[in-house]
């Protein structure tokens, strides 16, 4: 896999749509997943978000960093065996600086097209907590120093490391995401992603309008799980450049089993599940 790949789609300059995968059999639903649109159009998934909830829920524990790198590696492994879009890595907070520099080099040899680092520090929790849970964000000079040293470190130019800024979900306002946001950039940041709980996009929007005034030619990346009614159509004219789904189908494949795990136990038998489940043939034609 050509790890510039992410590059070269973001020079289109359409939306990207990026939709979350963390075993093979997810990563085979992400590459194959197309749909017809009314004017005869199709449109598919540009690439993968490897999500640090989604690959710690699959393997039962929590989203704290607890799954090592030599894990995430293995549902790397898993996703790129079956598929060569492009794959966008989510690095939580990048833990020591020491380490994320060895990180980096193995995921640029592997073709990862990028990494998003998120500007806290500490035990890392959901972002989606907001400030019910301990979350500290980073200081600003530490998390540039963090920046740089993923940038020496890195040998293709084409990989590309990503800020997140957790301003808005730690209540800090506008003001505090535009100025980490410029000072990110400043280290040598290729794009940024602005995070937001809230279930309307207007502190997404606001940011993106002062943020594209001083730096339009930098990607903006958003994560629309709260407020998921925005449409791709007023993303993108808003400036945004990669949307990414993060966790809908952990979200959507738990649902379904613990609803199915239940029925069998209520009936007695697996009868009443079967019209939720895919026939054998089926699955044995996917793979």
């Amino acid at each position: 896999m050509n790890p510039s790949s992410l590059r070269s789609l973001l020079q289109e300059g359409r939306l990207l749509r990026f939709l979350e995968a963390h075993n093979g059999l997810t990563g085979l639903i992400v590459d194959r997943a197309m749909a017809t649109l009314e004017n005869g159009q199709t449109k598919a998934y540009d690439g993968m978000w490897l999500s640090s909830l989604c690959d710690s829920t699959a393997k039962g524990k929590p989203d704290i960093e607890l799954v090592d790198f030599t894990s995430r590696l293995e549902t790397l492994h898993q996703i790129q065996e079956i598929s060569t879009k492009p794959i966008i890595l989510d690095g939580d907070t990048g833990g020591q600086i020491e380490h994320l520099v060895f990180h980096i080099k193995t995921l640029e040899r592997w073709g990862v097209s990028a990494i998003i680092l998120e500007d806290k520090i500490g035990l890392k929790k959901n972002s989606l907590f907001g400030t019910e849970a301990d979350q500290q964000q980073d200081s600003i000079t530490h998390f540039q120093s963090k920046i740089r040293a993923c940038k020496q470190a890195q040998v293709h130019s084409d990989f590309m490391v990503i800020a997140r800024i957790e301003s808005l979900i730690l209540n800090k306002g506008l003001p505090d995401a535009l100025q980490r946001a410029e000072a990110y950039v400043q280290a040598g940041a290729d794009g940024i992603l602005i995070h937001s709980k809230k279930e309307q996009p207007d502190e997404i929007f606001a940011f993106l309008r002062e943020f594209k005034l001083q730096f339009k030619d930098i990607p903006v990346v958003v994560v629309p799980s709260t407020f998921s009614s925005v449409t791709e159509t007023e993303l993108e004219s808003a400036g945004v450049n990669i949307v990414i789904y993060a966790n809908h189908l952990l979200r959507s494949a738990y649902l379904s089993m613990n609803r199915v795990a239940h029925t069998i136990l209520q009936q007695g038998r697996a009868y009443e599940v079967e019209s939720e489940c895919e026939p054998i043939p089926n699955i044995i034609r996917i793979l």
